[in-house]
């Protein structure tokens, strides 16, 4: 294996709990039911799939961009008042695989100027010689799109990467591109089909590291 390709939310920072409260806020805000059911089928998407999916729910005549311009603003004032979470392990995890001579990748479904925000800000950044984001691809996870293009764009074959994700779409994008799932269940428990698709499963990022140098 010569290559590591990360998600982001859920896998390097504890930001999909908040995607969720944002969403659940918003919701009751307006006055909708439902949203526990409809946010979890949104993990892992991009914002053309997510927007499909709130829209088959509530009708076609949801007002979609200002639901999400609102949940967006509730999520940056939560981050600018408590900051970024950084999921144990991470930092631990991306020195040892620079180090080790991996090629470094980011596969995330959020939208690019969120994302290249988040690397800002917790300075991890440097870490990845490539991001590809959601908006960089028609259809993200769980296609295989994204995670092909981040390995085309590592020059890599997908069979020599891993992809190291907390959700079962980005476990079945992984899979579907012939990659080496790991994953790390955030938000959703994995089923009989996580445990089918996945490589491993592992409680956290410091099995994951524990787990690769072994493999080393």
């Amino acid at each position: 294996m010569e290559a590591v390709v990360f998600d982001m939310d859920g896998v390097l920072f504890d930001t999909e709990i908040l995607c969720m409260k944002s969403w659940m806020a918003i919701a009751k805000q307006w006055g909708m039911g439902g949203m526990e059911e409809v946010f979890p089928k949104c993990i892992g998407l991009n914002a053309n799939d997510s927007r499909r999916i709130v829209m088959e729910a509530y009708g076609e005549d949801f007002d979609y961009p200002v639901f999400r311009e609102q949940t967006a603003r509730w999520f940056r004032e939560y981050i600018r008042e408590n900051g970024l979470p950084v999921k144990p392990g991470v930092r631990e995890l991306l020195e040892w695989l620079e180090c080790s001579g991996y090629s470094l990748g980011l596969a995330s479904s959020t939208r690019s100027e969120t994302v290249h925000g988040h690397l800002e800000q917790s300075g991890l950044g440097g870490y990845f010689r490539v991001v590809v984001t959601g908006d960089m691809v028609e259809h993200s996870k769980p296609r295989p799109d994204i995670y092909l293009l981040a390995c085309r764009r590592l020059g890599t074959e997908p069979e020599k990467a891993y992809a190291i994700e907390d959700s079962p779409n980005g476990i079945r994008s992984a899979h579907r591109a012939g990659m080496c799932p790991l994953m790390v269940p955030d938000m959703i428990a994995p089923d009989e089909e996580m445990r089918r698709l996945s490589h491993r499963i592992f409680p956290d990022l410091t099995c994951v590291l524990e787990y690769l140098r072994q493999e080393a």
